[in-house]
């Protein structure tokens, strides 16, 4: 394989790859498109990791380069990022007591062709308090995290059920990841 090259500096990405046993290096991309409830969940995730991975994929011609973006969508609304600790009340109040799905696109460019999937996991929180939102947001956890919350971190406490990869909630589908990477021959 190509050098390997991941278009993120997400410490949870950074682990999975660990753990899948990769050798890679870093790049990270600034060009990251806002999500757009207009173009839905599934679409603006994608978009957003096909940006990541073609900017850095311009100046690594000769690499493998893999970006990716997780998007939370919940009754119509979805929720990347916090940009502040209000907006993760506000998310976290919005994913109390219901189902919501986490959405994790992933692109992949190498000198042989440029492909991306995504994956769909659903997540069900237990009816959550406004002291355990507060009590929660005050950690600083969830501000770099999708939807405002880390699965497999303090938040693992709000879980009431999962249908779907787990890692994928955590931020990269690792196990589709590598069968898409064969059956693609990248």
């Amino acid at each position: 394989m190509n050098k390997l090259i991941l278009a993120s500096n997400s410490p949870r990405r950074k682990e999975i790859f660990t753990l899948l046993g990769l050798d890679f290096s870093v790049a990270v991309s600034n060009n990251e498109p806002p999500i757009s409830a207009d173009l839905g969940a599934e679409k603006s995730a994608f978009l957003s990791a096909k940006a990541k991975a073609e900017d850095i994929f311009k100046n690594y011609p000769d690499a493998t380069v893999v970006g990716a973006d997780t998007v939370v969508a919940v009754s119509d609304k979805l929720l990347g990022k916090p940009c502040s600790e209000q907006d993760a009340v506000n998310m976290l109040k919005a994913l109390s007591g219901k189902k919501h799905e986490v959405i994790t696109a992933v692109y992949i460019c190498s000198p042989v062709k440029c492909k991306g999937f995504t994956v769909k996991t659903e997540v069900e929180f237990y009816e959550l308090s406004d002291e355990e939102i507060v009590a929660y947001v005050k950690t600083g956890e969830p501000m770099d995290k999708a939807g405002a919350y880390g699965i497999q971190g303090k938040a693992l406490r709000f879980v009431k059920g999962i249908s779907g990869d787990y890692y994928n909630v955590v931020g990269f589908p690792a196990a589709e990841f590598v069968r898409f990477m064969e059956r693609e021959g990248l």
